[in-house]
């Protein structure tokens, strides 16, 4: 499913609540002599398809019939740039390449949605049962190869898993089964209801929230779309409860990860919007507070439609941002990020890692990082910065008098709260845990691969500066990185495009801005290339 549109929502369906008590969340289960490497897993969109069968059809879904002259054979470990879901030789082989390469490697993982067979097959219907066993099993090797070894695991429900409805429910029950050993014990209602939840993946230090985005989702009719003053509304009751953790987060200063946009408000402590559940490419897009104003000249969605192709759109974004670039104020940005797919439709087979910033940390053991002395004095610094910076609102163009107006007086847009922007903060510059690049590997030549020849992962392409891979404590492990990268002394690879010195938003920013020069015909070239992976355009 494109949910491409779904974070724009987010925005306006927020109502805030007073801060609870400064409360320790439940921190995910983990080994209290763990050390900390800086990095974590972003793996989204399995679709792993019980019905698969090699030498298929993809007219059939790859479940029969010989193929025609034209049609590509189901292969033995997917299907690349087709239709068809995941077989599990592949989702096999990747938990076995992931535990082998990563498992000692990474802090935690980010496990978007998406774990069961599209429903397209008419002759093979996809009942729920079918939903559940699917993600039972996926879940049973998240815990093999990452809990059981103390490495905190996020997973957040996709459309294909079936959370439409208002829970409490048959499905938000049984996934809060599934996902038990997931689930701090204290969200365990908040799940239920609608299967949304908060967990420290680093205990006093960082957390991630796992969203619901369908009950965002305009077109999802078992919802009522946060309508102002519908205040038992699904979408309305799970941002009542976002901004209740938000609160506790900034009051306790701790920085997260999240799934969707109350990313302006709370920029000073969000680090990153993580999206999966798209299938369709890899590519990052803003929140912009002119999206805010009343009347916006654009949606701050990513256009699309059957004239011009997402590349196409954020081009045209872009060069807009481009044009401007001497008056941008980064006070009025926030990034999403939009992971690419496991399942090899219609692309190749990838995840990402990312690397973020624990330097001076004392110690990086992660039962004691919450009360390290630098983390202690970071934490001091900012709430005492943050008492001192003045209020601003976001969207300067709502005066009143529109405001009062019959079409716009019950808009979430005229029920805007103030809000401060702090320019240290580390979405902002590089510093405690600031998200510092990724690493994205896919498998290429995936039809290529048979029962005895097992494919491989390969990098794909990195954002990190070449400079900073032979570091002490480099972004890469060097045992993961190709061998024309594993040698000091490399100035220039294709496969590090980009060169970015951070994730912050002043860096997304400039990449953007490059990309939205005409000129830069090489660098849009090299974007597109990895934005679709040698396949069509969408």
């Amino acid at each position: 499913m494109k949910k491409r549109t779904l974070w724009l929502a987010g925005l306006w369906c927020g109502q805030a609540l007073a801060a609870p008590p400064q409360v320790v969340l439940h921190a995910a289960p983990s080994t209290s002599d763990r050390k900390l490497h800086g990095r974590f897993l972003h793996i989204t969109d399995i679709h792993p398809d019980p019905y698969y069968a090699e030498g298929t059809s993809q007219s059939s879904q790859c479940h029969r019939k010989e193929p025609s002259d034209n049609d590509q054979r189901a292969g033995y470990y997917g299907t690349p740039f087709g239709v068809c879901d995941s077989p599990w030789t592949l989702t096999n082989i990747t938990f076995e390449h992931l535990e082998e390469h990563w498992s000692s490697e990474i802090d935690f993982v980010i496990w978007t949605g998406d774990n069961a067979r599209h429903d397209e097959d008419h002759e093979i219907p996809r009942p729920l049962d079918e939903v559940f066993a699917l993600n039972r099993a996926i879940a049973k090797n998240m815990e093999d190869v990452f809990l059981k070894k103390g490495i905190p695991v996020v997973p957040s429900l996709g459309n294909n898993d079936n959370t439409l409805s208002p829970g409490p429910n048959e499905i938000t029950d049984e996934f809060a089964s599934i996902w038990d050993a997931f689930i701090p014990s204290g969200f365990k209602t908040s799940f239920r209801n609608g299967a949304y939840y908060a967990l420290e993946v680093i205990p006093d230090a960082l957390a991630a929230i796992s969203l619901n985005t369908m009950y965002f989702y305009h077109n999802n009719k078992a919802v009522r779309g946060c309508l102002v003053g519908d205040a038992s509304d699904p979408g309305n009751l799970q941002f009542d409860w976002l901004e209740e953790q938000l609160e506790m987060f900034r009051a306790r200063q701790m920085q997260y990860y999240r799934y969707a946009e109350l990313s302006l408000r709370y920029q000073d402590i969000i680090l990153g919007s993580l999206f999966g559940v798209s299938n369709v490419s890899k590519y990052f897009y803003f929140v912009e507070a002119a999206d805010l104003d009343v009347s916006p000249e654009k949606d701050g969605m990513v256009p699309h439609s059957s004239e011009g192709t997402i590349f196409e759109a954020l081009m045209t974004n872009f060069q807009a941002l481009a044009k401007g670039s001497k008056h941008l104020n980064y006070d009025d940005y926030a990034v999403v990020t939009v992971s690419p797919s496991l399942v090899p439709n219609p692309y190749l087979p990838s995840f990402r890692v990312f690397s973020y910033n624990i330097s001076g940390l004392g110690s990086t053991t992660v039962g004691v990082v919450g009360e390290d002395e630098y983390l202690l004095m970071t934490k001091k610094e900012r709430a005492s910065r943050w008492k001192h910076l003045p209020y601003r609102h976001g969207n300067d163009g709502n005066d009143d008098r529109q405001c009062m107006g019959a079409g716009y007086r019950d808009s979430w847009r005229c029920k805007l709260r103030p809000w401060r922007s702090d320019s240290h903060a580390p979405s902002r510059q590089n510093t405690l845990w600031t998200p510092l690049g990724y690493a994205q590997y896919y498998i290429p030549q995936l039809e290529e691969y048979d029962e005895k020849d097992g494919p491989k992962f390969k990098l794909e392409y990195l954002t990190f500066p070449i400079s900073s891979l032979h570091l002490t404590e480099g972004p890469v492990p060097l045992r993961n990185l190709p061998k024309s990268l594993r040698e000091a002394g490399v100035t220039e690879s294709e496969l590090a495009p980009y060169e970015l010195r951070d994730l912050t938003i002043p860096s997304w920013l400039d990449l953007a801005c490059e990309l939205g020069k005409p000129r830069e015909k090489k660098l849009r070239k090299q974007f597109r290339k990895y934005m679709y992976m040698g396949g069509e355009d969408i």
